[in-house]
C-alpha cells in the first residue's frame, strides 16, 4: 500500500513541478449556424494546429484561447456531428470567429475532411476514443451491444446460452468495473447491469467515449477499469435530423424499426421524440441441441428530451424515457402456460423488465468567464420479474442520482478547479424462490479537482472525493491524477493512477447463472470490490504528404484489494460466492494503427494480450472466460454513394472451468480446459441515394464458426449436470442481415 501512495504522490509532484510559456494568441468564439442563418455558441468543439497537435476546447460560451507558434500553421476546429474544419491562419495574435455549417455550406476559408470514424482526442488528459456516428453506421448496431464490432478495447460476449444477454470486458475484465454512463450521468447500474447493453438502440447515439483505466472523481467512485459514455442526438439545429427512420431486418428473424423526430419550441429550445421496436418472430435451433439460439425478445422503448441551450446564463437538458421488454427463451417445445404442471421437464426462461427514467442537467454560467454552476439529476425505477426453469427471480430497484458541480479558475485559465457534492440512493428488493433480499444504499460524497493546462505540453488532472456508504457504513477515499506531456512532433505521453470502488450486486449482475442446476453458496458476507488502477498511454502521429498514420500503444494494471469471487472450479454443480482471499490483478497491453491508406480507405490494426489472474480456491489461477490475446484488422472504404466494410477479429483461448465433477461433461468430451482460437468475420456494403435514403446489406460470423455444444446435459435439463453458463465462443452461425435508412436534415 505504502509503494502505490508514493508512487501516486510522485506522480502529483512531478506534474505540478512543471510548466511553459506561450508567445501570442489567437482567439475568438465558435458558432453553430441554423438554417434560418441564426448562430449560437458551440461549446465542446476541440480547435488544435494540426503541425504539432496541441489544442483546447471551447468553454460553455463557444470561446476559445489558443497560442500561436513562430511558424504558420492549419488551425484545425473538430466537433462530433460535422465534418472537421481546417482553417490556413497567420502566425500572429489574432481574433477568428468560426462558423459550423452544414455540409453543402461550408466556410469558404474551410478545407472539408472526411470525419474520423474512431480517434483518440488529442486534448484531453485523459485517453478518450471517440467512436463518431460514421463509425456506428460501419456495423448494424442494432443497439449499444452491436456498437463495439469494430473496436479494439472492448470486447462483447454472450453470457449464456439461453437469455441472449451479453456483457462486455475492458481490460480483461467484466463490464461491472466499467462505469456505464449516458450524457455523462451513472447508469445502467444494479439490475440493468445484465440486460443495460440492449437498452440503448444505436441509431439514438450520436457518439460513444470510451476511456481505460480510472477516470474524473467528479463522476463518482465506481469506475476501475473504464469508463463508457453514450451521447444521445439533441434537438437542435445540425446537431440531429428532422425527421429519421431506420428499418432492419436478418435471417435470424429478427426485426427492429428505430425513428426519432425533432421540432423547435421558440427562438432556441427544441425537442425530439425517439422510438423503438424490436421483435423476434421465429424460433431458431441452429446446432440441434432443442435449445432456441436467440430468445423471443419484444422490446418497446421510447425517449422524449428537451433541450434549452446556452444563449444566455442558463442552459438546461431535461429527458424521460420508457421500456418494456418480454424475453421467453429455453427449449423449442417450451410452453411458459405448463412450466409448473406436474412432471412437465422442459426447460425455459421468461424475463419480464419494465424500465422508467428521468433526467435533468442544468446549469447557470456567471459573468466572471469559464466560472459555473451546474446540477445532474437522475431518478430511475427498475421491475424485473423472470423465472430461469422452477426458479424464481423477481426484484425491483429504486435510484436517484444528484451531483452539484461549480467550476472556475485560479488566476487565469491555465489553471482550473471543479468542486462539488453529490448523493446517491439505491434501493434494492429481491426475491429468489422463497428467499428475500434487501438493502438500501445511500452514499454522499464530495470532491475536489485541480486540472492544470499550459496549452502547450502540459496537462494535469488531479482530483480526490470522499464518500460514506451507509449500508457498508464505510468512508471511500478515492484519489486520482492523469497527466499528459505532448510535444512538438505529434507525440503524447499520457499516465493514469487512481482507486476506484464498486457495490455488488450479486444476484442480478449474475443471474445467468441461474441458467443451470448448479447450488449457489455464499461462503461469506459480500463486501465492496476495491482496487487500484495505473496506466500509460503512448500516441504518435506520422504525416505522409496528406495522409497521417496514428500509432496508439498502453498498458494498464488493475490490482483488486477486495474482489467478489464467483468459484465454479471447487465443485462442478455449485457455485460459491466469497471475498477474495489473496491476489486479483489485471495487465492488459494493446497496440493500435490508423491510417487512411489512400483516399476514402481507412485501415485499422490492433493487438491486445491480456493477463488476468485472481486466487480461486486457495491458488492463484487464470480467470476464466478471458481470451488471452485479441487482434483486429477493420476496413473501410468510401468512394462516392457507396461504402465497404469488412472487420476481423482473431480471438485467442481462454481457460473454462473444471468440469471433471460433471459426469455428462465428461462422457460427452466437453470438460476442454481451455476454449481454441477462432476467428469472426463481419462485413457490410451501404448505398446511398440522393440526400433522404440509405440503404445497407451485410453478414455477420462470416466464417460460420460456433461453440459446440455450449449446454451440458441439453437433452436432460432436469438433471443436476444441466449448465448453459459454460460460454466462450458465438452460439449461431453466418447471419445475414438488410436495411433501409431515411432522414431529413
Amino acid at each position: 500500500m505504502k509503494t502505490k501512495q508514493i508512487i501516486l504522490i510522485t506522480l502529483i509532484l512531478f506534474a505540478f513541478a512543471t510548466g511553459a510559456f506561450a508567445q501570442g494568441f489567437i482567439e475568438g468564439t465558435v458558432y453553430e449556424e441554423a438554417e434560418n442563418g441564426q448562430r449560437t455558441p458551440l461549446p465542446g468543439v476541440n480547435v488544435y494546429w494540426k503541425i504539432v497537435n496541441e489544442g483546447v476546447v471551447t468553454d460553455a460560451d463557444g470561446h476559445y484561447k489558443i497560442p500561436v507558434h513562430g511558424q504558420i500553421g492549419c488551425l484545425v476546429f473538430s466537433c462530433i456531428s460535422y465534418e472537421n474544419d481546417t482553417v490556413h491562419h497567420m502566425v500572429e495574435s489574432a481574433h477568428y470567429d468560426h462558423v459550423f455549417k452544414a455540409i453543402h455550406m461550408l466556410n469558404e476559408v474551410a478545407i472539408a475532411a472526411r470525419q474520423k470514424a474512431t480517434y483518440i482526442n488529442p486534448i484531453k488528459a485523459i485517453a478518450v476514443q471517440e467512436i463518431t456516428s460514421e463509425n456506428l453506421k460501419r456495423a448494424a448496431c442494432c443497439t449499444l451491444a452491436g456498437s463495439f464490432e469494430n473496436n479494439a478495447s472492448v470486447d462483447v460476449n454472450y453470457s449464456d446460452a439461453v437469455t441472449g444477454a451479453k456483457q462486455i470486458q475492458l481490460l480483461g475484465l467484466s463490464g461491472i468495473y466499467t462505469q456505464m454512463m449516458t450524457e455523462i450521468i451513472p447508469n445502467f447500474r444494479g439490475l440493468a447491469s445484465t440486460f443495460g447493453l440492449n437498452y440503448v438502440p444505436g441509431n439514438w447515439m450520436n457518439g460513444i467515449q470510451v476511456s481505460k483505466g480510472t477516470s474524473s472523481v467528479r463522476n463518482g467512485y465506481e469506475s476501475i477499469t473504464g469508463q463508457i459514455n453514450v451521447d444521445y442526438k439533441e434537438p437542435l439545429p445540425n446537431k440531429s435530423e428532422k425527421v429519421f427512420f431506420n428499418l432492419y431486418a436478418n435471417s435470424m428473424a429478427m426485426t427492429d424499426f428505430n425513428f426519432n423526430v425533432r421540432t423547435k419550441v421558440g427562438k432556441q429550445d427544441g425537442i425530439m421524440l425517439f422510438g423503438h421496436v424490436s421483435h423476434n418472430f421465429m424460433k431458431m435451433d441452429g446446432n440441434g441441441d432443442s435449445f432456441m439460439d436467440d430468445p423471443m425478445t419484444t422490446q418497446y422503448n421510447v425517449f422524449m428530451r428537451y433541450n434549452h441551450p446556452h444563449t444566455g446564463h442558463f442552459g438546461c437538458k431535461l429527458g424521460i424515457k420508457a421500456l418494456k421488454e418480454n424475453r421467453l427463451g429455453g427449449q423449442m417445445d417450451f410452453d411458459p402456460k405448463h412450466r409448473l404442471d406436474e412432471g412437465y421437464n422442459l426447460f425455459g426462461i421468461g424475463i419480464n423488465t419494465e424500465r422508467y427514467e428521468a433526467f435533468a442537467k442544468c446549469g447557470y454560467h456567471f459573468d466572471r468567464k469559464d466560472t459555473s454552476l451546474g446540477l445532474q439529476q437522475q431518478v430511475t425505477y427498475h421491475k424485473m420479474d423472470s423465472y430461469y426453469g422452477l426458479t424464481d427471480y423477481n426484484a425491483n430497484q429504486l435510484s436517484y442520482y444528484a451531483n452539484l458541480l461549480f467550476d472556475s479558475y485560479i488566476v487565469n485559465d491555465h489553471h482550473t478547479y471543479s468542486v462539488g457534492a453529490s448523493y446517491t440512493y439505491d434501493k434494492y428488493d429481491e426475491h429468489l424462490n422463497d428467499s428475500t433480499l434487501q438493502r438500501v444504499e445511500q452514499v454522499p460524497g464530495a470532491f475536489a479537482e485541480y486540472v492544470f493546462n499550459d496549452n502547450q505540453h502540459w496537462s494535469v488532472i488531479a482530483g480526490f472525493r470522499a464518500d460514506y456508504n451507509t449500508y457498508y457504513q464505510k468512508m471511500l477515499y478515492t484519489p486520482r491524477l492523469h497527466v499528459r506531456f505532448k510535444t512538438h512532433d505529434d507525440f503524447a505521453l499520457r499516465l493514469s493512477a487512481g482507486k476506484g470502488y464498486r457495490s455488488p450486486n450479486i444476484l442480478a449482475e449474475n443471474s445467468t447463472m441461474l441458467a443451470s442446476a448448479r447450488i449457489i453458496r455464499f461462503l461469506d458476507t459480500p463486501k465492496m470490490e476495491d482496487a487500484w488502477n495505473y496506466g500509460i498511454n503512448v500516441t504518435k502521429s506520422i504525416t505522409f504528404g496528406w495522409r497521417e498514420l496514428i500509432l496508439q500503444a498502453d498498458f494498464y494494471r488493475t490490482d483488486f484489494i477486495n474482489q467478489i469471487v464467483l468459484d465454479r472450479d471447487a465443485d462442478a454443480h455449485e457455485v460459491r460466492i466469497y471475498n477474495l482471499n489473496g491476489k486479483s490483478y489485471s495487465n492488459s497491453a494493446q497496440i493500435e494503427a490508423n491510417c487512411e491508406v489512400f483516399k476514402d480507405f481507412d485501415l485499422t490494426l490492433a493487438f491486445r494480450y491480456n493477463d488476468v489472474k485472481m486466487t480461486i480456491n486457495d491458488t492463484l489461477r487464470e480467470k476464466p472466460f478471458v481470451n488471452r490475446y485479441k487482434g483486429l484488422i477493420s476496413m473501410s472504404y468510401a468512394p462516392g454513394t457507396w461504402q465497404f466494410d469488412f472487420t476481423t477479429q482473431f480471438n485467442g483461448d481462454c481457460r473454462v472451468p473444471d468440469l471433471s465433477g460433471n459426469a455428462t461433461a465428461m462422457a460427452n468430451h466437453q470438460n476442454i480446459g481451455r476454449s481454441p482460437f477462432y476467428v469472426i468475420m463481419n462485413a457490410q456494403v451501404t448505398k446511398k441515394l440522393g440526400e433522404h435514403w440509405e440503404f445497407y446489406v451485410g453478414g455477420e460470423n462470416l466464417t460460420n464458426y460456433k461453440q459446440d455444444y455450449p449446454i451440458i446435459s441439453a437433452n436432460n435439463p432436469t438433471s443436476e449436470d444441466f449448465d448453459a453458463s459454460m460460454v466462450w465462443g458465438p452460439l449461431s452461425g453466418i447471419r445475414g442481415y438488410l436495411g433501409v435508412r431515411f432522414q431529413i436534415k
